[in-house]
């Protein structure tokens, strides 16, 4: 079955990206005794901001899932309401289709923000295949956070259209289309009359 896309994978973790801090050496346990550290060392090694910036470059420069799953962890000893954290947390096990823990901890991020619109979206596309009525009314919640959200538009018409709520699910596609046009593609045949016509073909027709 093919995976899909998650939404935003790891959204928002620039943002928190401290410039000019070196995270290096607290990517891996120091041989040293922990009194022994420079007090710069110790004071990063517990600082949520920066083992935030360790995690991001665990998953995009070395690909290593492990790791950041237990910085990520390591964050939420220091500070359990970081809803970045608990996030990221939620991706990496849908990732690995531990849609046990991705739910958990997708909830523990909307306990701390309830309209984190990224968090809504991914635990919506992870309910949709079981539980659709669910899945609808947290896309409904990411859209009221974000009304440019484009791809939970689409993702909510796609459910719409699959219970035959084809009015509603024709409205939802053009939202998603008019919010970002490269979604065109992703509307089903029986839905494009819906979305209207592509600028291209507009063009076509305008030249003829």
């Amino acid at each position: 079955m093919k995976r899909r896309k998650l939404w935003a994978g790891f959204a928002g973790l620039a943002a928190v990206v401290i410039a000019g801090v070196t995270t290096w050496t607290i990517q891996s346990e120091s041989a040293a005794p922990p009194d022994s550290r420079a007090p710069s060392v110790v004071r990063a090694s517990q600082n949520p901001d920066v083992l935030l910036e360790t995690a991001l470059l665990q998953m995009q420069k070395f690909h290593d899932a492990e790791g950041a799953t237990r910085t990520y962890r390591r964050i939420l000893k220091l500070d359990p309401h970081n809803k970045i954290a608990w996030y990221n947390l939620g991706v990496l096990a849908q990732q690995n289709d531990n849609t046990a823990d991705a739910r958990e901890a997708y909830e523990n991020a909307l306990k701390v923000d309830p309209h984190y619109a990224s968090a809504l979206l991914n635990e919506a596309i992870l309910l949709r295949p079981s539980e659709p009525d669910r899945a609808i009314g947290l896309l409904e919640r990411a859209i009221a956070a974000e009304p440019g959200a484009a791809t939970a538009h689409l993702q909510l018409a796609q459910i719409l259209a699959e219970r035959n709520r084809d009015a509603e699910a024709a409205a939802e596609f053009r939202r998603a289309v008019e919010a970002d046009p490269s979604l065109r593609s992703q509307v089903p045949e029986d839905f494009q009359d819906s979305v209207g016509s592509s600028p291209t073909s507009s063009q076509e027709r305008s030249t003829r």
